[in-house]
């Protein structure tokens, strides 16, 4: 069995030994400052204060932003983060970012 593992852990090249891998572990979890938060209630805001998307959209547009990123909960519903889309597109933006938590599983 020890055998087997040796060979089979053999299998894949070794990385390159010059090769620095970089690290995560010591950034911050927190929403960029200019992304809308979606809780999971449904309501919207920006910088802790409420939200509307139509009105967000017109001050971003005055700073040649055409981009509106959305952090949402992970429990909001779909059809709600799909509207607040769809109004943000309507509004100007040329596109919806949505943000989100990527693991390793």
């Amino acid at each position: 069995m020890l055998i087997f593992f040796l060979v089979a852990g053999t299998v894949a090249p070794p990385m390159d030994p010059d090769l620095t891998l970089p690290t995560a572990a010591d950034l911050e979890g927190r929403a960029p400052p200019d992304a809308l938060v979606l809780r999971a209630d449904g309501t919207l805001l920006f910088r802790g204060e409420p939200a509307e998307p139509v009105s967000w959209m017109a001050a971003q547009l005055t700073d040649d932003v055409a981009d509106a990123r959305i952090v949402p909960d992970r429990d909001v519903p779909a059809a709600r983060l799909m509207e607040i889309a769809q109004d943000l597109r309507a509004a100007g933006a040329e596109r919806v970012l949505v943000v989100a938590e990527r693991g390793l599983e």
